[in-house]
């Protein structure tokens, strides 16, 4: 073991280069497997009584230290190696060490912070597997420029840090070099929250909600249904399609509200600008067969409300709202596409290993569908295939996840620990939040409403990013749009992989739909007990899409 921190303190390049000029690098990693742990004379699993664990941490102690390191406080799956600048024994240095036996043992912090690794480790057979993990590893790095961090949430983090640094390197007074200054545009740290746009745990929300105010509400759909027409009652199936990486369809020049909102009392309405909006819907004439464009719940407003700018900008646009009625406003001075790189960098990867498993951009429907059926049956051996159906779900929850964490609620924290430790941090900002679901909620109505207009169909049910259409045939395809003049038409729904896009996500029989709807229950709930065919999964068959949508319903 003391060879082993020699070696790793030697300065070797166990680091992950930044990926902006202003930015910094971050530890590399070693994976360790279970061989190597018999070899330094580790124990097979992580030690479950406090005697041994005290043992373990002296013996990772002593040998760090006969090289000059230092190890983090806590041992567990996943610690620290470091050596700080001027100690003996070499140059100064860190790393992250993952104990790959050990993933998912420890206490419940450390099961948990460790759970993304155990992911990443696990071979198709289910057993943890260091050299499977460091491969794994390496593709993340190279994908999305960052290391895998605790949780997808925080990776999202640290990727748009990685990206569009915060700060930037000045010289002081003295010639030193510092990081500390703030790039222009960076996201000011310090509670700026805003009463109507300050999540729910919030004491400002707290406060409006006990007077009976108004609170900003953009959220996905949630649930929407409508009564099914007479010709849409008799057609045999339904068809429940999902878009693809929703978010990210709406992220790359999405402007948003990268300064703290300021109270205004006779706003003037400008697109450009990124804020809420407070406007009344209520007298709107909408499309009766499709939810209502402003609401979560599809419903129509029963009263004004505060509204994000994208959701503002569409009725005024779409639907005619004379935007001269809008009394009050919070607008933020500064409004930048700042998810530009950090989409860019996820939308490529997400790309590019569904390339690998045969999906790709401008394959034509049927050839769409047929590749889309097949992508999860991977040949034994096949190590490049097993490894992208797991990196592109981890990228999917790195999206989704970090459009929910700038509204953490950390409940595992008390009302006063919150607000200095997660309220106070850069990425608390309940507004951004906002802009980035009102964006991908407007953009999927609008396709509905073009979609309608072209074809005369319309979704009778929409929950999040999933739409039921009544068909003739088991199969999506009569929901596009014929080309016009030879050429395709934008704006539509449109089968593909790519983010916006839609795929089928399985095939209802119209009799097991009404059933459901006749009980009040919501036409979605049946979306993973049917193929694509229209037959009845069994609990073990069931789509593994089931459950990065039903995560993506804790955002």
């Amino acid at each position: 073991m003391t060879d082993w921190f020699a070696w790793l303190g030697t300065g070797l390049p166990l680091r992950v280069d930044r990926v902006h000029d202003a930015g910094r690098g971050s530890d590399g990693l070693v994976c360790l497997s279970a061989t190597a742990l018999k070899v330094l004379g580790l124990p097979a699993a992580l030690p479950s009584t406090d005697k041994a664990a005290t043992a373990l941490k002296k013996k990772l102690t002593t040998a760090a230290a006969s090289a000059g390191m230092e190890i983090s406080q806590e041992i567990g799956p996943i610690f620290h190696v470091f050596r700080r600048s001027g100690s003996p024994g070499g140059p100064k240095t860190s790393a992250r060490v993952v104990v790959t036996p050990w993933l998912g043992q420890g206490t419940e912090k450390q099961q948990t912070t460790s759970e993304m690794m155990a992911q990443l480790a696990r071979t198709p057979s289910g057993e943890l597997d260091a050299a499977t993990l460091a491969r794994r590893i390496r593709t993340y790095v190279a994908d999305l420029g960052v290391a895998p961090g605790v949780t997808p949430a925080t990776t999202s983090k640290l990727l748009l840090e990685a990206v569009r640094p915060r700060a930037e390197w000045y010289q002081d007074d003295d010639g030193s070099w510092k990081d500390d200054r703030l790039r222009q545009g960076a996201l000011p740290s310090g509670d700026v929250c805003v009463p109507p746009a300050a999540g729910a745990r919030h004491p400002l929300t707290r406060g409006l909600r006990d007077r009976n105010e108004a609170v900003c509400e953009e959220e996905d759909y949630h649930y929407w249904k409508r009564d099914l027409t007479d010709a849409e009652a008799a057609m045999p199936y339904a068809v429940a399609c999902d878009v693809c990486a929703s978010y990210l369809s709406v992220t790359q020049s999405l402007p948003l509200p990268v300064g703290p909102l300021e109270y205004d009392s006779d706003p003037t309405w400008d697109s450009k600008k990124g804020g809420l909006w407070w406007c009344d819907f209520t007298e709107i004439e909408v499309d009766p067969l499709l939810p209502h464009p402003a609401t979560f719940h599809g419903l129509a407003p029963t009263g004004p409300g505060w509204y994000a700018t994208p959701t503002v900008d569409y009725m005024i646009r779409d639907y005619g709202f004379d935007p001269s009625t809008i009394t009050d406003a919070y607008i933020s001075r500064l409004t930048l596409p700042a998810l530009k790189e950090w989409t860019v960098r996820l939308r490529e990867a997400y790309k590019r290993l569904y390339a690998i498993l045969g999906l790709t951009d401008g394959q034509d429907p049927e050839e769409y569908l047929a590749a889309y059926a097949a992508h999860r049956q991977i040949k034994d051996g096949d190590s490049d295939a097993h490894d992208a159906l797991v990196l592109v779900g981890l990228y999917k929850a790195v999206y989704k996840g970090g459009i929910g964490k700038w509204v953490d609620s950390a409940l595992h924290l008390d009302d006063e620990a919150w607000l200095a430790k997660v309220v106070a941090n850069w990425a608390y900002r309940p507004e951004i939040r906002f802009h980035i679901v009102a964006a991908a909620r407007i953009a999927n109505h609008r396709r509905m409403r073009k979609t309608y207009k072209k074809t005369g169909q319309a979704p009778f049910a929409v929950n999040r990013d999933s739409f039921l259409f009544a068909v003739k045939e088991p199969s999506p395809l009569e929901l596009l749009t014929p080309p016009e003049n030879g050429k395709p038409v934008l704006g539509v729904l449109r089968l593909g992989i790519g983010p916006g896009q839609f795929k089928h996500e399985s095939t209802i029989p119209m009799a097991a739909l009404q059933a459901a709807m006749g009980n009040d229950e919501h036409p979605s709930r049946l979306t993973h007990h049917y193929d694509t065919a229209g037959r009845p999964l069994t609990e073990t068959g069931q789509d593994t899409d089931a459950s990065n949508d039903q995560a993506e319903e804790s955002l």
